[in-house]
């Protein structure tokens, strides 16, 4: 049986019942390490924009070239030592790829605060896991700003990492981690210096664009999955097709608006950034109002869809080796007779 199956299954354990407790080593803390560094040199000695998108794509390659190899390194290195160490360090590489646990832990410590009651509280806390500014939002802004959070990061901090594990993981050379490692490299990078404003605008633009691209596919295939899931896939494509088309994003709008329309809400609208209002376009209909219990739902709907993921990403390795094992088989039965022939 490929290790691979042993990986996936405990990967997903150690997200759902770990996550990312608070000050552990992390992948993504060393990414952030370096972006932040190479940032500060770059933007201190490039003052072209030429030069500017020259460094970010040195600093594009580099991340995530090296977040890719050095995962691959790791884990080989663990394998030469013993294989069961090989298969608890990509485990545990595979398991910092996915950020479910860590998105149901930043909801719920938004929502206990705001059901208490206390929404200065709730304000303050929602600083930390939003870009838009949260001091004079209200209850059911914050409600919004939570499920939009919660949907948009379902695709690119969870789905996404597990589908590059999934294709990799069908390469017994490469693995499940060093290409889930690879796409968390180009997450991270977006989320960092992927801005159009300055002083990123040049630095960051390939990262961006790269981030959109890796993501453009298992978007739309986390898409279906969830409209399957509802049991109502045509309405939810309907829906998706009407609003996430006017998106300025090519993904997030997409995943948005899934969630959506599966829970009869609505979202985007007006966000302030800085003091500056920015409207985003209208996702899904107002059916009903955002409660915390459409936030739990939403994570429950990604859960859902998480898990039937690892199923497939089990499942395939196996009917890949199964296909090689048939091949072997059947070259061994008719071997002699080729010869014979």
């Amino acid at each position: 049986m490929p290790n691979s199956i042993y990986v996936f299954i405990l990967a997903a354990t150690l997200d759902y019942f770990i996550g990312d407790p608070w000050g552990w080593p992390h992948p993504v803390r060393v990414m952030g390490w370096v972006i932040s560094h190479f940032t500060k040199f770059a933007l201190s000695f490039c003052h072209h924009s030429l030069t500017q998108r020259i460094a970010g794509i040195i600093l594009t390659l580099i991340l995530i070239l090296g977040s890719g190899f050095f995962g691959w390194l790791a884990i080989q290195s663990a394998r030469w030592l013993h294989p069961l160490l090989g298969i608890v360090i990509e485990s545990i590489l595979l398991a910092s790829c996915f950020a479910l646990k860590s998105l149901r832990d930043a909801a719920e410590t938004v929502l206990q605060p705001l059901t208490a009651g206390q929404l200065e509280d709730a304000r303050s806390t929602l600083r930390n896991y939003v870009g838009r500014d949260t001091e004079n939002l209200t209850e059911p802004e914050i409600l919004r700003a939570v499920l939009e959070t919660v949907t948009e990061n379902a695709t690119d901090g969870v789905m996404a990492p597990l589908f590059y594990a999934i294709i990799g993981a069908c390469l017994p050379v490469v693995g499940p981690v060093p290409l889930a490692l690879a796409y968390k490299a180009s997450s991270t990078l977006d989320s960092m210096v992927g801005y159009r404003e300055a002083p990123y605008t040049y630095l960051g633009w390939l990262s961006a664009r790269l981030e959109d691209c890796l993501t453009w596919v298992p978007c739309r295939l986390t898409v279906l999955t969830l409209a399957l899931l509802s049991g109502k896939p045509k309405h939810v494509w309907q829906i998706c097709c009407r609003d996430a088309v006017s998106d300025p994003s090519p993904n997030s709008g997409w995943s948005e608006c899934a969630y959506a329309a599966i829970l009869g809400v609505q979202m985007g609208g007006t966000n302030w950034y800085r003091g500056v209002a920015k409207h985003k376009p209208l996702l899904g209909d107002p059916n009903r109002p955002i409660t915390p219990t459409c936030i739990y739902q939403a994570l429950q709907l990604t859960r859902y869809c998480f898990l039937l993921w690892i199923l497939l990403g089990v499942w395939l390795p196996l009917l890949n080796n199964l296909r090689l094992s048939t091949n072997i088989i059947v070259s061994a039965v008719f071997l002699p007779f080729e010869t014979f022939f």
